[in-house]
């Protein structure tokens, strides 16, 4: 992610997490195993989103990133072959904090994974995950590395 994120500055990066979601902890809370990145192109235009008002609809990609329908149902029909679902999405923040703004709430699902890799002048600085509680608003997800190589088993390309 940090990768992919890198390459494409100043624009943002996204990408689809795939997966699997395990059963609920005593909390509630689900987890979420990744299994492979898919680096996609960011679709985003002025057209994707019209009543984006925002400074950001002059540089869209810079501040937006657009998956598009049929990159969404091509990894979907992929995982579901290999036993797995999309968890979440990935994308980068340039020159900004990891951490989600309005549109990334405003267009956000339940239960998937928002990971936001913070990128200041070509360099990944910074790498958050964050999932969306019961009343539609971001809070922190742990992420856990495992000690294997995920480098080994995750392969980023673009």
């Amino acid at each position: 992610m940090s990768a992919h994120a890198e390459r494409v500055y100043p624009e943002e990066c996204c990408g689809l997490l795939v997966g699997k979601i395990l059963l609920q902890n005593e909390e509630g809370e689900s987890q979420k195993r990744l299994i492979e990145t898919v680096p996609l192109d960011n679709e985003w235009t002025a057209e994707v989103f019209p009543e984006d008002t925002s400074t950001a609809s002059a540089q869209p990609k810079r501040r937006r990133y657009s998956i598009s329908p049929e990159d969404m149902l091509r990894t979907q029909r992929q995982a579901r072959e290999q036993g797995l679902s999309i968890i979440g999405v990935y994308h980068s923040h340039p020159d900004h904090e990891a951490v989600p703004s309005e549109c990334d709430r405003a267009l956000a699902w339940p239960e998937y994974a928002y990971v936001i890799v913070s990128v200041r002048s070509g360099q990944a600085v910074d790498v958050k995950n964050w999932a969306l509680d019961s009343t539609h608003q971001f809070q922190p997800e742990v992420m856990r590395i495992s000690p294997s190589s995920a480098r080994d088993r995750m392969p980023v390309s673009a």
